[in-house]
């Protein structure tokens, strides 16, 4: 099951003294979650890029949601370091 998400447009907190502009979507991101009813779900997310007027600079929110080293959002890796010791494809 693949489910597509894109960030809403509200303007990050961290840049809410800076003059924004929206300029689209990074690349989506695959990240692999909890299978649903024994289906494999993937969530392809897209975040948005905002220009700061004043600079010229691109940024975007800092999202905090895959485990550090694999595609798998926090809680299903913790799940599966519990399961199997281990996360898979990781040694």
């Amino acid at each position: 099951m693949d489910v597509h998400l894109d960030e809403l447009h509200q303007f990050p907190e961290e840049f809410s003294s800076e003059k924004l502009t929206s300029k689209g979507f990074q690349s989506a991101v695959v990240i692999q979650d909890y299978p649903i009813r024994e289906r494999m779900v993937y969530l392809h997310v897209r975040k948005r890029k905002w220009l700061i007027c004043s600079t010229g600079q691109i940024v975007s929110r800092d999202w905090d949601l895959i485990a550090k080293g694999a595609r798998y959002t926090k809680g299903f890796a913790s799940f599966l370091k519990e399961l199997f010791g281990q996360i898979p494809d990781q040694q």
